[in-house]
């Protein structure tokens, strides 16, 4: 019988912890093979050991991390390997690609710098030309074309600098590619490409992948076995289908339920009703009741004046040639970041704003809120121009207009308590004293159901968990009572159950603080889950709306056909 191409057997990892007290184990007793040529899928929520496991498995963690059990490649011990062997294990046995391509590029060096230097860190006997015939030949597998050799990181969108992370994992010809959440921050179109583009490879050059994603939908259509994990532990594994299909185990069918809570359509929603589910075969403590259902105001919000209306909205950025291209007598350039929008939003209000990455989205999130002003255009926002108001007037202003972002790590103050962010808003409006602002948080801290509100006043962002941390954000932006929420991909970056918990929590809350929403995302089933109207965007400019049953029954742009077929659905595993 043959080696195996990777194997893990028995794998224990613990992070540095005091000296008195026991070893909490990120990954606990996990064993698992992968032959040449076949893909797994590495799924669970948020900490549950996934990237933990793939680092491990390179020996990526610090020497201080506690680890037990055995990692081989091709029968030979990881963990015995010495430093040179181990540089060679790295790219050229094995290639990791990160969820964040800028954390793999500097931003100082070309694209085609990138490639030479990997290869010839590795294989410094060939010529500069003969690197670069190689590095131009796997870009191009990747669908970058030659011609952008000497554009730097910052010139390509997310999804092209995911694809240079691509080809820079592949310039070796690694027989295994560990790909941890490479297309979470993607929008559908590119992130099906990338993953067209990588199972494709593995086919061609007998490459194994291991995909780890918090994706169901994703891992179920391009990966050929599934392990499941759970607080550090494989709980179930098997093949795509027949995880999908019979779930043994409570907690994988707690992850199914709660993305399919989001994808679910039976044929009473293709007639005009909502999404409904039933979740009394899962037990409450795996899985929170999600009982509601996304809002239908539509029908009578149009009878009231909109809450917010765009004008011919206009954000162009001018790029001036460098010296050698004045030289060439090259022209600047424009880029038509938003085009000429126009749009209502009215009270109660979901509307969701699609597209892919580089379309103009937070662009026009931002401008909306005059957080960079628009070349040209109008925003009206109760009636009042905002695009004329000053500084000051406009910081009023925004007390009634907030904002969700996607990442809610990098918007939290680290050095700051739950209870001094969220109290902040209240302070810079002067809208409360210092106790009267303690007592507003605490009330906040109960409605998005951080309780008991006392012990999370004290903690600090990094006491929390992810879902947490957007909960806290979200509080953050109702502390000052706005009548606007504009949500920039909110949910993202959240495994699917918990990522269904705070789209119940801000369903409530619409409800209870009479919001409306511009919910923008690239995920459009969570947009038909959650959205009264959908509004497509594609370079800058909107390109359909409508009512959202309306746009998924019968698209009538072809971008909006691509968006719609690009979508990967759990239906379809």
């Amino acid at each position: 019988m043959s080696e195996a191409l990777f194997c893990i057997k028995n794998l224990r990892v613990a992070y540095p912890h005091p000296s008195d007290e026991e070893a909490q184990w990120a990954v606990d007793n996990v064993s698992f093979t992968l032959e040449a040529g076949e893909r797994i899928g590495l799924v669970g929520e948020s900490g549950c050991g996934k990237s933990t496991l793939g680092r491990a498995a390179m020996r990526l963690l610090p020497p201080s991390t506690q680890i037990e059990g055995q990692v081989k490649f091709q029968g030979r011990s990881v963990f015995d390997m010495t430093p040179e062997q181990l540089r060679k294990f790295r790219g050229e046995a094995v290639a990791l690609i990160f969820q964040d391509p800028m954390t793999r590029l500097d931003p100082l060096m070309t694209i085609g710098n990138h490639c030479i230097e990997t290869l010839k860190a590795h294989s410094p006997q060939l010529s500069s030309q003969e690197a670069k015939e190689i590095a131009i030949a796997t870009l191009e597998k990747v669908k970058i074309p030659g011609s952008r050799w000497n554009q730097y990181p910052h010139e390509f969108s997310g999804g092209m600098r995911q694809r240079v992370a691509i080809a820079l994992a592949l310039l070796l010809k690694p027989r295994l590619i560990v790909a941890d959440e490479p297309t979470t921050s993607l929008d559908v179109t590119v992130s099906a490409q990338i993953l067209q583009e990588l199972t494709r490879l593995c086919g061609e050059e007998n490459m194994a992948l291991l995909l780890i994603s918090h994706d169901l939908a994703l891992v179920a259509e391009y990966c050929d076995r599934i392990g499941v994990m759970y607080k550090g532990k494989m709980v179930e594994t098997g093949s795509s289908y027949a995880v999908f299909q019979r779930p043994q185990h409570q907690y994988t069918q707690s992850l199914l339920q709660a993305a399919l809570h989001i994808q679910t359509v039976d044929e009473s929603e293709e007639q005009g009703n909502t999404v409904t589910m039933d979740n009394n075969s899962l037990p409450n403590s795996l899985f929170p009741a999600a009982s509601l259902s996304p809002s239908s105001s539509l029908s009578a919000s149009k009878d009231q004046s909109p809450i917010l209306r765009v004008q011919e909205l206009q954000q162009h950025y001018t790029i001036e040639p460098n010296f050698i291209e004045r030289l060439l007598r090259q022209q600047s350039q424009t880029i038509k970041a938003v085009d000429g929008i126009s749009l209502e939003l009215y009270p109660g209000e979901i509307l969701g704003l699609v597209g892919e990455s580089g379309c103009g989205k937070s662009t026009l999130s931002r401008t909306i809120l005059q957080l960079i002003r628009p070349t040209a255009g109008k925003v009206e926002f109760l009636g009042q121009d905002l695009t004329g108001l000053s500084r000051q007037e406009m910081r009023i202003s925004r007390r009634q207009m907030q904002m969700v972002f996607q990442d809610p790590h990098a918007c939290l103050n680290p050095a700051m308590t739950v209870g001094q962010s969220i109290a902040d808003p209240l302070l810079i409006h002067q809208l409360a004293d210092q106790a009267k602002a303690k007592q507003e948080v605490l009330w906040m801290l109960e409605k998005v159901g951080l309780t008991p509100p006392e012990v999370y006043y004290q903690r600090y962002p990094s006491d929390l968990s992810g879902g947490q941390q957007q909960r806290v954000a979200i509080a953050r932006a109702l502390i000052t009572r706005p009548k606007l929420l504009i949500c920039d991909e909110p949910v993202s970056m959240l495994d699917a159950s918990v990522q269904s918990q705070v789209l119940d929590l801000m369903l409530e809350l619409k409800e209870e603080f009479e919001l409306t929403y511009l919910f923008i995302t690239h995920d459009l089933w969570l947009a038909r889950f959650l959205c009264d109207r959908i509004a497509v965007m594609n370079s800058g400019k909107i390109v359909e709306i409508g009512p959202t049953k309306q746009i998924f029954a019968n698209p009538q742009h072809p971008y909006t056909k691509t968006l719609l077929g690009a979508a990967p659905l759990l239906a379809r595993a």
